[in-house]
């Protein structure tokens, strides 16, 4: 049997953890948003130390994102926070600032490190540098295509490489509350205090030129995000990833509801298992996806990202 990769999603609270792991995924990923960014939610410390050991008795891992910018008022309780994770036994964190690094030495050296530094992971030699540093796992930019993210793999078989599969994806990221600044701006005080600017409200920016696409945006406590138009899917070329040894496999969980993507899980969940089971024998099967479209926003296309485009950069 093909070794099987790991099946990654971003819980809000130790609840929706429990259920994705149940639907099918391996990992998850959770947080503060101090500390992380573009969490879905926030679980505590105290919330670990009822998911970890709910997770670790059924095989699942927990991940931590400590991939905000870290400004000099973070530095300290970042050290205190380290500790307190170290000490729930959770699997590993997800970082990109350096000062995490230095931050990990000091407070949990045995801590597994997943390097994230968005859109800038996109070669083997910036990540066997960060390999050297002690991560474990490469998270790639969401911005290469399939070519250039199995060359990746194929130079980095002592790395674990990670690649988002399904879900929206961030193009936007200031920590000024552009949103909130706009409002004021506008002399609309009133409206502004009926506004609800955070992820649930279902604001969105349209172009001029292309008004049929909706890019969502939504300000929390680490400024404001603009999101894609469209969700990456890649379910039915799933099994390409799988011939390349692709290690972890996420499934993005932002701006869908829990019956959204325990449905994905759950399709994913199946391909996985299929393809590893029989890689000659592997056949995609349309339901697969049919109950994937049956649950998706008709304003939002499923695309592959840009898994098939000839250049990005």
């Amino acid at each position: 049997m093909t070794k099987k990769p790991e099946l990654l999603i971003p819980a809000g609270t130790v609840r929706e953890a429990q259920r994705y792991i149940e639907a099918g995924a391996n990992a998850v990923v959770v947080g503060e948003h101090r500390f992380g960014l573009r969490l879905p939610g926030e679980i505590s410390i105290a919330g670990l130390e009822e998911l970890v050991p709910w997770a670790h008795a059924r095989n699942a891992c927990v991940y931590v994102a400590v991939n905000n910018l870290m400004d000099n008022g973070l530095l300290a309780p970042l050290e205190t926070y380290l500790k307190e994770l170290d000490r729930v036994q959770v699997d590993g964190l997800v970082f990109g600032d350096p000062a995490v690094l230095i931050a990990v030495r000091r407070a949990a050296p045995g801590m597994k490190l997943h390097w994230n530094a968005e859109m800038t992971s996109t070669n083997y030699a910036t990540a066997r540098y960060w390999a050297g540093k002690g991560a474990v796992r490469m998270v790639l930019a969401r911005e290469l295509n399939l070519e250039e993210t199995l060359e990746i793999k194929r130079q980095l078989p002592e790395l674990e490489v990670q690649v988002q599969v399904h879900g929206i994806t961030n193009i936007y990221h200031s920590k000024r509350s552009l949103l909130t600044n706009y409002k004021e701006h506008q002399g609309r005080p009133e409206e502004l205090e009926q506004l609800d600017l955070g992820m649930d409200e279902g604001l969105f920016l349209i172009e001029q030129e292309r008004q049929n696409e909706r890019y969502p945006v939504y300000e929390d406590v680490n400024g404001t995000h603009i999101m894609s138009s469209d969700d990456v899917c890649m379910l039915d070329s799933l099994h390409e990833l799988l011939e390349g040894g692709i290690d972890c496999l996420k499934v993005e969980s932002l701006l869908k509801t829990p019956a959204y993507n325990e449905t994905v899980l759950r399709s994913y969940r199946q391909a996985i298992d299929a393809y590893t089971a029989d890689p000659g024998g592997y056949r995609f099967q349309e339901e697969w996806l049919e109950a994937i479209r049956k649950l998706q926003d008709p304003r939002r296309e499923l695309s592959y990202g840009f898994f098939y485009k000839e250049q990005v950069y």
